[in-house]
């Protein structure tokens, strides 16, 4: 039976590690509007943003799911573990899908092979944080619930 930890003692670590991956998406953004400024929504244009492929589109994007992921982070109790969890994943179905078609008229977020391993290592970091910041009472913590109350099957 899978048990995602409660009140893991690294918890601080994984929070950092969120909010490490919520600035840099909204540097990424920040610096890719600037970049990106003169042209098209969906422009593919040559600037690099941070070393990637971007454009304009996903430079807001960008901007706005960092500042999504700082504030559930910030917020109390397990907001951010289910934040983190989801735009984690939407981050990687994302990046699957522009590796995919990277060299076609359908990268319509002008990614780069750079930019989706990017895009994955902060999926990747999103989903390790939702899973070990979860809190709860202490009753709820250790053992799964079958095992503390005697039942193992």
């Amino acid at each position: 039976m899978a048990h995602n930890p409660i009140n893991h003692p690294l918890r601080p670590i994984y929070r950092l590690l969120a909010l490490l991956a919520g600035a840099y998406l909204i540097v990424f953004g920040v610096v890719g509007l600037i970049v990106t400024s003169g042209a098209g929504l969906l422009d593919r244009p040559d600037d690099r943003v941070l070393g990637q492929g971007a454009n304009l589109l996903w430079s807001i994007i960008s901007l706005v799911l960092g500042a999504v992921v700082v504030l559930a982070t910030l917020a109390p109790r397990n907001i951010g573990t289910q934040v983190q969890w989801v735009l984690g994943w939407t981050l990687l179905v994302i990046g699957t899908y522009h590796l995919s078609v990277s060299r076609t008229d359908a990268n319509f977020f002008a990614f780069t092979v750079a930019t989706v391993v990017v895009t994955y290592l902060v999926g990747l970091s999103l989903i390790l944080a939702g899973l070990y910041t979860k809190v709860g009472d202490t009753e709820e913590a250790g053992a799964p619930r079958q095992v503390r109350e005697g039942r193992t099957a």
